[in-house]
């Protein structure tokens, strides 16, 4: 074994450089492969955090509508009264608007029962029956019920293609305009918003 002092007064052999240098690269090679493994592991986790922060959250709230102000408004502009069904809290209303087809207007609101699923209110100010086929997308003989007080025409096409949101249906009139139902969701959710809307029928039906 060569003594560490007798080497620092001497000039180095080639075979002592050649351990040095050898030794040196063995260092650099293993920090080296730290760095990396550390490297890996940082761009590891941010991965992971890309993935729960953006591709892994909770769907967003739907937009919800003030349907009660859109009706004032709309009864304003319209200078007769427009349904605005009180449904359940856990119901949101996504679309609330007075428009027009084929001269005739139209008072709609639309929305989402708990289970996410869709039922729409349409109110057009005729009693066209062609009007209400071309609402309906041709719904053919439907069969009268009885929910709160009210006589309806109920329209069941879950199944059949072309419908769109318009699998399940009930009609009834007010003395100045048509009110549709339509919609995705359970019968029970259908009957709760037909009830709904009866509240706000003229109370001589």
């Amino acid at each position: 074994m060569t003594d560490a002092s007798s080497t620092a007064d001497r000039p180095e052999t080639p075979e002592e450089k050649a351990d040095r240098v050898a030794e040196a690269r063995r260092k650099r090679r293993a920090n080296q492969t730290a760095r990396n493994l550390i490297g890996s592991l940082v761009a590891s986790l941010g991965i992971v955090l890309f993935l729960v922060l953006v591709v892994v959250r909770p769907d967003p709230a739907p937009l919800a509508i003030d349907y009660a102000a859109a009706a004032a408004e709309a009864e304003a502009s319209l200078g007769t009264s427009v349904i605005a069904p009180v449904v359940p809290p856990t119901w949101t209303a996504n679309r609330a608007e007075l428009a027009g087809s084929g001269g005739v207007d139209e008072w709609t609101v639309g929305f989402i029962t708990a289970d996410r699923t869709f039922l729409g209110l349409l109110q057009g100010f005729t009693d066209e029956q062609s009007w209400l086929r071309d609402a309906l997308r041709d719904p053919g003989e439907g069969d009268t019920v009885r929910i709160a007080g009210v006589d309806w025409q109920r329209y069941d096409r879950r199944g059949v293609d072309g419908v769109g949101l318009r699998e399940i249906a009930l009609v009834t009139s007010t003395p100045d305009s048509t009110v549709v139902l339509y919609g995705t969701a359970s019968d029970a959710d259908l009957e709760l918003l037909a009830t709904a809307v009866a509240a706000e029928l003229p109370a001589t039906r």
